[in-house]
Protein backbone atom coordinates (compact mmCIF):
# COMPACT_ATOMS: atom_id res chain seq x y z
CA UNK A 1 0.00 0.00 0.00
CA UNK A 2 1.39 3.43 -0.97
CA UNK A 3 1.73 6.42 1.33
CA UNK A 4 -1.17 8.20 -0.41
CA UNK A 5 -4.73 8.59 0.87
CA UNK A 6 -6.69 5.50 1.93
CA UNK A 7 -10.16 5.47 3.47
CA UNK A 8 -10.08 4.47 7.13
CA UNK A 9 -12.14 1.54 8.39
CA UNK A 10 -14.51 3.91 10.19
CA UNK A 11 -15.00 6.12 7.14
CA UNK A 12 -15.56 3.15 4.86
CA UNK A 13 -18.11 1.60 7.24
CA UNK A 14 -20.13 4.82 7.04
CA UNK A 15 -19.85 5.31 3.27
CA UNK A 16 -20.20 1.74 2.02
CA UNK A 17 -23.96 1.35 2.78
CA UNK A 18 -24.68 4.55 0.81
CA UNK A 19 -23.04 3.41 -2.45
CA UNK A 20 -25.18 2.46 -5.50
CA UNK A 21 -26.33 -1.15 -5.58
CA UNK A 22 -27.66 -3.57 -8.20
CA UNK A 23 -26.15 -1.67 -11.11
CA UNK A 24 -26.25 -3.19 -14.58
CA UNK A 25 -23.06 -4.11 -16.43
CA UNK A 26 -19.84 -5.79 -15.36
CA UNK A 27 -19.06 -6.19 -11.69
CA UNK A 28 -17.44 -3.08 -10.26
CA UNK A 29 -13.83 -3.24 -9.15
CA UNK A 30 -13.02 -2.67 -5.48
CA UNK A 31 -15.03 0.44 -4.50
CA UNK A 32 -12.84 1.28 -1.51
CA UNK A 33 -9.67 1.29 -3.59
CA UNK A 34 -11.20 3.31 -6.42
CA UNK A 35 -12.74 5.93 -4.12
CA UNK A 36 -9.43 6.25 -2.27
CA UNK A 37 -7.76 6.85 -5.64
CA UNK A 38 -10.32 9.51 -6.54
CA UNK A 39 -9.70 11.31 -3.27
CA UNK A 40 -5.93 11.09 -3.80
CA UNK A 41 -6.23 12.84 -7.17
CA UNK A 42 -8.59 15.51 -5.85
CA UNK A 43 -6.48 16.35 -2.82
CA UNK A 44 -3.09 16.61 -4.58
CA UNK A 45 -4.49 18.11 -7.80
CA UNK A 46 -2.66 15.83 -10.24
CA UNK A 47 -4.02 14.72 -13.60
CA UNK A 48 -6.15 11.58 -13.65
CA UNK A 49 -3.53 9.75 -15.70
CA UNK A 50 -0.96 10.50 -12.99
CA UNK A 51 -2.94 8.65 -10.29
CA UNK A 52 -0.60 6.14 -8.53
CA UNK A 53 -0.88 2.59 -9.85
CA UNK A 54 -1.71 1.28 -6.34
CA UNK A 55 -5.28 2.53 -6.85
CA UNK A 56 -5.77 0.64 -10.11
CA UNK A 57 -6.03 1.83 -13.73
CA UNK A 58 -6.25 5.62 -13.98
CA UNK A 59 -9.02 5.28 -16.56
CA UNK A 60 -11.16 3.41 -14.06
CA UNK A 61 -10.56 6.09 -11.42
CA UNK A 62 -11.47 8.93 -13.79
CA UNK A 63 -14.48 7.17 -15.31
CA UNK A 64 -15.94 6.32 -11.90
CA UNK A 65 -15.67 9.93 -10.76
CA UNK A 66 -17.25 11.31 -13.95
CA UNK A 67 -19.98 8.68 -14.20
CA UNK A 68 -21.10 9.05 -10.60
CA UNK A 69 -20.87 12.82 -10.91
CA UNK A 70 -23.29 12.82 -13.86
CA UNK A 71 -25.69 10.68 -11.84
CA UNK A 72 -25.39 12.85 -8.74
CA UNK A 73 -24.07 9.99 -6.61
CA UNK A 74 -21.43 12.03 -4.78
CA UNK A 75 -23.79 14.81 -3.73
CA UNK A 76 -26.42 12.21 -2.75
CA UNK A 77 -23.92 10.46 -0.47
CA UNK A 78 -23.11 13.79 1.15
CA UNK A 79 -26.80 14.61 1.63
CA UNK A 80 -27.60 11.21 3.15
CA UNK A 81 -24.60 11.32 5.46
CA UNK A 82 -25.32 14.82 6.76
CA UNK A 83 -28.99 13.89 7.28
CA UNK A 84 -27.97 11.02 9.58
CA UNK A 85 -26.54 13.51 12.05
CA UNK A 86 -29.87 15.33 12.40
CA UNK A 87 -30.46 19.07 12.19
CA UNK A 88 -28.18 21.01 14.56
CA UNK A 89 -29.56 23.85 16.66
CA UNK A 90 -27.01 26.34 15.34
CA UNK A 91 -26.02 26.76 11.70
CA UNK A 92 -23.44 29.10 10.18
CA UNK A 93 -23.51 30.37 6.61
CA UNK A 94 -20.61 31.72 4.58
CA UNK A 95 -18.97 31.51 1.16
CA UNK A 96 -15.57 31.45 -0.47
CA UNK A 97 -14.41 32.30 -3.98
CA UNK A 98 -12.27 29.85 -5.97
CA UNK A 99 -10.17 30.94 -8.93
CA UNK A 100 -11.03 29.09 -12.14
CA UNK A 101 -8.02 27.77 -14.04
CA UNK A 102 -7.96 28.31 -17.80
CA UNK A 103 -8.70 24.59 -18.25
CA UNK A 104 -12.07 25.16 -16.53
CA UNK A 105 -13.42 27.42 -19.27
CA UNK A 106 -15.96 25.83 -21.58
CA UNK A 107 -16.97 28.13 -24.43
CA UNK A 108 -19.54 25.69 -25.79
CA UNK A 109 -21.53 25.46 -22.56
CA UNK A 110 -20.94 29.06 -21.48
CA UNK A 111 -19.16 30.24 -18.35
CA UNK A 112 -22.17 31.30 -16.33
CA UNK A 113 -24.00 28.05 -17.04
CA UNK A 114 -21.04 26.25 -15.47
CA UNK A 115 -20.96 28.52 -12.38
CA UNK A 116 -18.05 30.72 -13.44
CA UNK A 117 -18.40 34.48 -13.04
CA UNK A 118 -16.03 37.36 -13.68
CA UNK A 119 -15.18 39.76 -10.88
CA UNK A 120 -12.24 41.97 -9.96
CA UNK A 121 -10.34 38.77 -9.08
CA UNK A 122 -10.89 37.30 -12.55
CA UNK A 123 -12.96 34.21 -13.42
CA UNK A 124 -14.11 32.56 -10.19
CA UNK A 125 -16.62 30.13 -8.73
CA UNK A 126 -18.16 30.62 -5.31
CA UNK A 127 -18.90 27.89 -2.76
CA UNK A 128 -21.81 28.77 -0.43
CA UNK A 129 -21.96 26.52 2.64
CA UNK A 130 -23.88 25.82 5.83
CA UNK A 131 -22.00 24.19 8.70
CA UNK A 132 -23.05 22.80 12.07
CA UNK A 133 -21.69 23.55 15.53
CA UNK A 134 -18.81 21.13 14.91
CA UNK A 135 -17.69 22.92 11.75
CA UNK A 136 -18.97 20.16 9.43
CA UNK A 137 -20.71 21.10 6.18
CA UNK A 138 -24.38 20.07 6.10
CA UNK A 139 -25.35 21.79 2.83
CA UNK A 140 -23.65 23.72 0.05
CA UNK A 141 -24.26 25.38 -3.31
CA UNK A 142 -22.00 26.21 -6.25
CA UNK A 143 -22.47 29.53 -8.06
CA UNK A 144 -20.68 32.17 -10.12
CA UNK A 145 -17.95 34.02 -8.25
CA UNK A 146 -19.61 37.39 -8.77
CA UNK A 147 -22.85 36.27 -7.12
CA UNK A 148 -23.87 37.92 -3.85
CA UNK A 149 -24.06 35.83 -0.69
CA UNK A 150 -27.54 37.08 0.12
CA UNK A 151 -28.80 35.87 -3.28
CA UNK A 152 -27.73 32.29 -2.57
CA UNK A 153 -28.85 32.20 1.08
CA UNK A 154 -32.56 31.37 0.46
CA UNK A 155 -31.77 28.42 -1.84
CA UNK A 156 -29.21 27.15 0.62
CA UNK A 157 -31.64 27.34 3.55
CA UNK A 158 -34.30 25.54 1.49
CA UNK A 159 -32.14 22.41 1.64
CA UNK A 160 -32.75 22.00 5.39
CA UNK A 161 -35.44 22.45 8.00
CA UNK A 162 -35.26 25.80 9.83
CA UNK A 163 -32.52 25.79 12.50
CA UNK A 164 -32.85 27.33 15.94
CA UNK A 165 -30.22 29.97 15.19
CA UNK A 166 -28.35 31.14 12.06
CA UNK A 167 -24.97 32.84 12.32
CA UNK A 168 -24.07 35.05 9.35
CA UNK A 169 -21.67 37.82 8.45
CA UNK A 170 -22.54 41.26 7.08
CA UNK A 171 -23.03 39.86 3.58
CA UNK A 172 -26.33 38.30 4.66
CA UNK A 173 -27.67 41.25 6.62
CA UNK A 174 -30.84 41.95 4.63
CA UNK A 175 -34.44 42.65 5.59
CA UNK A 176 -35.69 39.80 3.39
CA UNK A 177 -33.53 37.21 5.13
CA UNK A 178 -34.33 38.55 8.60
CA UNK A 179 -38.05 38.36 7.77
CA UNK A 180 -37.73 34.79 6.52
CA UNK A 181 -35.89 33.71 9.66
CA UNK A 182 -38.47 35.42 11.87
CA UNK A 183 -41.29 33.50 10.12
CA UNK A 184 -39.57 30.18 10.84
CA UNK A 185 -38.78 31.14 14.47
CA UNK A 186 -35.05 31.09 13.71
CA UNK A 187 -32.90 33.48 15.69
CA UNK A 188 -30.82 35.65 13.35
CA UNK A 189 -27.28 36.45 14.46
CA UNK A 190 -25.83 38.61 11.69
CA UNK A 191 -23.64 41.67 12.09
CA UNK A 192 -25.25 44.82 10.76
CA UNK A 193 -23.84 46.45 7.64
CA UNK A 194 -22.46 49.97 7.76
CA UNK A 195 -25.24 51.10 5.43
CA UNK A 196 -27.80 50.71 8.21
CA UNK A 197 -28.62 54.01 9.86
CA UNK A 198 -29.27 52.18 13.12
CA UNK A 199 -27.29 49.07 13.92
CA UNK A 200 -29.30 46.01 14.98
CA UNK A 201 -27.89 44.33 18.13
CA UNK A 202 -26.68 40.73 17.83
CA UNK A 203 -25.53 38.03 20.23
CA UNK A 204 -21.76 38.66 20.35
CA UNK A 205 -21.07 35.47 22.32
CA UNK A 206 -22.90 33.33 19.76
CA UNK A 207 -21.32 35.17 16.84
CA UNK A 208 -17.85 34.06 17.94
CA UNK A 209 -18.81 30.50 16.89
CA UNK A 210 -18.66 31.64 13.26
CA UNK A 211 -14.94 30.90 13.34
CA UNK A 212 -15.92 27.24 12.88
CA UNK A 213 -17.30 27.78 9.37
CA UNK A 214 -14.26 29.85 8.44
CA UNK A 215 -12.07 26.97 9.59
CA UNK A 216 -14.21 24.49 7.63
CA UNK A 217 -13.77 26.53 4.46
CA UNK A 218 -10.02 26.67 4.97
CA UNK A 219 -9.96 22.89 5.34
CA UNK A 220 -12.05 22.47 2.18
CA UNK A 221 -9.49 24.47 0.24
CA UNK A 222 -6.66 22.27 1.48
CA UNK A 223 -7.57 20.08 -1.49
CA UNK A 224 -5.80 21.32 -4.60
CA UNK A 225 -8.78 20.74 -6.90
CA UNK A 226 -10.97 22.89 -4.64
CA UNK A 227 -8.44 25.66 -4.00
CA UNK A 228 -8.27 26.05 -7.79
CA UNK A 229 -11.07 24.92 -10.08
CA UNK A 230 -9.84 22.78 -12.99
CA UNK A 231 -13.18 21.15 -13.89
CA UNK A 232 -15.09 22.47 -16.90
CA UNK A 233 -18.41 21.17 -15.58
CA UNK A 234 -19.99 22.70 -12.49
CA UNK A 235 -21.39 19.25 -11.61
CA UNK A 236 -17.87 17.81 -11.41
CA UNK A 237 -16.64 20.65 -9.23
CA UNK A 238 -19.69 20.25 -6.97
CA UNK A 239 -18.88 16.53 -6.71
CA UNK A 240 -15.35 17.37 -5.60
CA UNK A 241 -16.70 19.67 -2.88
CA UNK A 242 -19.17 16.96 -1.79
CA UNK A 243 -16.44 14.32 -1.51
CA UNK A 244 -14.22 16.61 0.57
CA UNK A 245 -17.18 17.63 2.75
CA UNK A 246 -17.81 13.94 3.43
CA UNK A 247 -14.13 13.34 4.14
CA UNK A 248 -14.08 16.15 6.72
CA UNK A 249 -16.52 14.20 8.89
CA UNK A 250 -13.63 11.92 9.91
CA UNK A 251 -10.57 14.20 9.69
Amino acid sequence: MSAGFWLSDHAWASIEPLLPRNQSGARRVDDRRVISGIIQVLRVGCRWQDCPADYGPSGTICNRFNRWSRRGVWTRIFTLLSAQAGLPVDLSIDSTAVRAHRSAHCEKAGERVQAIGRSCGGPTTKIHALTDACGRAVAFLIGPGNGADISAAPALLDKLSPPGRLLTDKGCDAKSLRARLAESATEAVPRSTRSRKKSIPHDCAAYIARNLIEGAIRRLKDWRRIATRYDKLAANFASTVAIEAVNLWWT
